[in-house]
Order: C-alpha cells, then structure tokens, then sequence
C-alpha cells in the first residue's frame, strides 16, 4: 500500500496568480508525493498575464478557477502544510487557514500590481513565476 501524499495548501489574497503558480509548480514536480491546492481569502478571476507567462513554459492554467479559502475550511479539509504567497505589503489581509499543520510564508509581490508596459508587467511576471519555481523545487527538496 502506498503513502499517502503530504497535502499542501497554497493561500494568497485572490487565488488568481502566486497561489495558483505555486499549486502548478508542485503538481508538476513533486505530484508523486505531494497533493496540492490553492485559495484565496476573496477569490479573482484568473490574472491573464499569469496565463500567459505560465503557457510558455508548458503549463495551462486559462481553464482554472479561483476558490475560496473558506470554502475549503467549511469542507472540513486538512492539509500537512499550509503556504501563504503573499507579498510583506498585504501580509495583513494574507489568511490564516484553521485546517491545516504546518505553516509557512513566502512573500511574493502581487502580478496585479505591475505597472508599466505590457513587455514590462509580463517580465515581472515571469521573474515572479521563476521565483515561485525555485521556492516550490527548494520546499520538495526540504521535504526529503
């Protein structure tokens, strides 16, 4: 009989870019050992620049919707690890997640808040995308 997987909840403010990167990032590399969803304290719709940056690199995230934090709570679920994304700036309204283990914070500026060129707002948005990579491949890692 198999382990079962180590269930992990990545919760930011809207589920609509960091929390939705960082689900499809440890589906992608640790799906083998590790279960994974994402929520948000007041749920968005998906940020299309997000879409974007993460197609061109193989992953599909346009037919995603966002969930609420609370809704999840109310199902009773339970998670091993519960992982805020984030940025220091709306650390405040970041929620708490009652069901779950172990928590953890990483603080990733929000791809909503870019300003600039549509180049410019994809090229923070990507190095954001990379930066939720590195810290997700660093959290398999760590969970060895």
């Amino acid at each position: 009989m198999s382990e079962p997987k180590y269930k992990v909840l990545f919760v930011c403010v809207h589920n609509s870019a960091r929390s939705q990167m960082a689900e499809a990032f440890l589906d992608k590399y640790g799906h083998d050992r590790f279960e994974a969803e994402s929520a948000g304290l007041e749920p968005g719709r998906m940020n299309p620049n997000v879409v974007k940056v993460m197609q061109e690199i193989g992953i599909e995230l346009g037919g995603k919707g966002t969930q609420g934090v609370f809704d999840l709570y109310k199902l009773g679920k339970v998670y091993n690890a519960v992982i805020t994304v984030c940025d220091g700036a709306s650390a405040e309204k970041c929620p708490v997640f009652a069901g779950g283990g172990k928590r953890i914070a990483w603080s990733f500026e929000d791809p909503s808040s870019f300003k600039g060129s549509d180049e410019e707002v994809l090229r923070r948005t990507r190095e954001i995308r990379d930066d939720i990579e590195k810290a997700v491949l660093h959290f398999i890692e760590e969970s060895k």
